[in-house]
């Protein structure tokens, strides 16, 4: 096991906001730009000429690889260095990145493909950074630069749609990719000269392939059955197949990770209670990214809205949330721990959250009270980034700050891929022509079958926010403290 940090012959190197600029902008090579699939899906899918399924995967699937491979990048990071990892993974950006924005039209393969590597690329980059700035920043530093990489990370999400919308609009979605490459040119050029952050004394420890296998195995058909089952049929032989394959995978998974020596999750974690809930409550909060694909795609296909015109709601959200990160940190320290900030965060976004189902209102109310809704909805995130990130940090050693950034991203990353996933799953299920939509029987209500999809979707995404809130009131002591798992 690790008991100390090599870093690179200047132990006393401490943090500039040089690489804090340049680890934001690592971060948003996925957060923002990756992520601006959200709101030019439906450019993508006219232009690329692909289904709503294959276009609703493309979406999920890059948050749904960065997910499986995040705890393996950490460790790896951890091995053979935070910054070498870093570059890695800004490299793999700039491939995924040149492939979707040369994929020709008629195929899926290359948009497909460049997903993949963008997620694998995300992988890389969130664990080695947040163990950075837990090795080159302290005390009140550190929550400043864990707040500046959360407006990457939080703040590019809710940037991601106005940018898409501005792009698509004036350039063509191509675009957003090619200045994604420039970005991590950028990042790469800024981090440069960084001293080399790693564990030293750690033991070179097989992979545990295994675990990894069974758990891409379980997370890639998961996704396929929520994404194919609608069209393909629930008790079809193929999401009857895939749903077994789900099934063994969890089995082998659980088995593999109690009786492996050097475990893929490492379970012991999750015996600190704030991490658990940390995480916990991480993974379902980000399960509610879900919403913003929904209420775009309501707008766009419902109400004939731009991409330009359905980013444009989202500005509040980004407004919002870059103003209450620092906020967030301020009431962390005030409040005396995390707890209370992480609680009000989520309430506040499921409040936003809850404004957005009123999918039944004229266009113009509804585009105004989403736009109330989305703001809610980054105020919310915005409490809860930084206290839950420090929360997270700082209940681990050093030892184990890769392991552990890994897997509490790996919570981000699958939160964000299953709420996709799912909610994309129950709006395009109910929009179906021969779907189980109930809406005919309510036309005299005034709904109709988008309108009633986009509501049924989003309040999946109501009840992520809730969970979350519900994972720290039970699992987070009301009096946090520093706690190392024991080795």
């Amino acid at each position: 096991m690790a008991s100390s940090i090599n870093t690179a012959g200047n132990p006393a190197y401490k943090g500039n906001d040089r690489l804090i600029v340049g680890i934001v902008l690592a971060v948003v090579t996925f957060w923002l730009f990756a992520q601006t699939t959200f709101n030019v899906l439906p450019s993508m899918r006219t232009e690329l000429r692909i289904n709503n399924s294959v276009g609703d995967m493309a979406v999920s699937i890059t948050a749904l690889f960065s997910g499986a491979f995040i705890v393996v990048a950490g460790g790896l990071a951890d091995r053979f260095g935070r910054v070498r990892m870093t570059y890695a993974g800004l490299a793999l950006s700039a491939a995924g990145s040149l492939l979707i924005a040369a994929t020709p039209c008629g195929t899926a393969i290359f948009l497909m493909a460049g997903r993949i590597i963008q997620g694998v690329s995300a992988a890389c980059i969130m664990p080695a950074t947040l163990s950075l700035m837990k090795t080159y920043y302290d005390g009140e530093a550190r929550q400043r630069a864990l707040s500046f990489w959360s407006i990457g990370s939080w703040g590019g999400s809710g940037l991601c749609a106005l940018l898409g919308g501005v792009v698509d609009s004036t350039m063509g979605w191509r675009a957003i990719f090619w200045m994604s490459i420039v970005v991590a040119v950028a990042s790469w050029t800024l981090i440069r000269g960084t001293p080399e952050s790693k564990v030293v004394e750690c033991s070179a420890a097989p992979i545990d392939w295994t675990g990894l296998g069974a758990f891409l195995v379980a997370t890639v058909a998961f996704n396929m059955v929520v994404a194919q089952g609608a069209e393909l049929g629930w008790l079809s032989p193929v999401i009857l197949a895939l749903s077994a394959a789900f099934a063994l995978a969890v089995a082998v998974f659980v088995l593999s990770e109690r009786y492996c020596s050097h475990p893929f999750v490492d379970f012991r974690l999750f015996g600190n209670t704030v991490y658990l809930a940390a995480t916990l409550s991480n993974f379902f909060l980000n399960g509610v990214a879900g919403a913003l694909l929904i209420v775009l795609l309501l707008v766009q296909d419902a109400f004939g809205l731009s991409s330009l015109q359905s980013g444009s709601m989202t500005a509040g959200y980004l407004v919002a949330i870059l103003i209450m990160i620092r906020v967030g940190e301020k009431l962390q320290q005030r409040w005396g721990g995390p707890r209370r900030p992480m609680i009000l965060g989520c309430a506040t976004t499921g409040g936003g959250l809850f404004l957005m189902t009123f999918t039944h209102l004229p266009v113009a109310q509804y585009v105004t009270v989403a736009f109330v809704g989305f703001t809610l909805f980054g105020v919310g995130l915005g409490i809860y980034a930084t206290p839950s990130t420090d929360a997270a940090l700082s209940s681990v050693g050093d030892s184990r700050s890769g392991t552990a950034s890994g897997i509490y991203k790996m919570a981000s990353s699958l939160g964000t891929a299953f709420g996709v996933a799912i909610s994309a799953a129950i709006f395009t299920a109910l929009t179906e022509v021969n779907g189980v939509s109930p809406t005919q029987s309510l036309a005299g209500l005034g709904f109709d079958q988008l309108r009633f999809a986009a509501a049924a979707a989003l309040w999946f995404n109501v009840t992520m926010a809730l969970l979350a809130m519900a994972a720290i009131i039970f699992g987070m002591p009301r009096r946090s403290c520093s706690w190392e798992c024991p080795s």
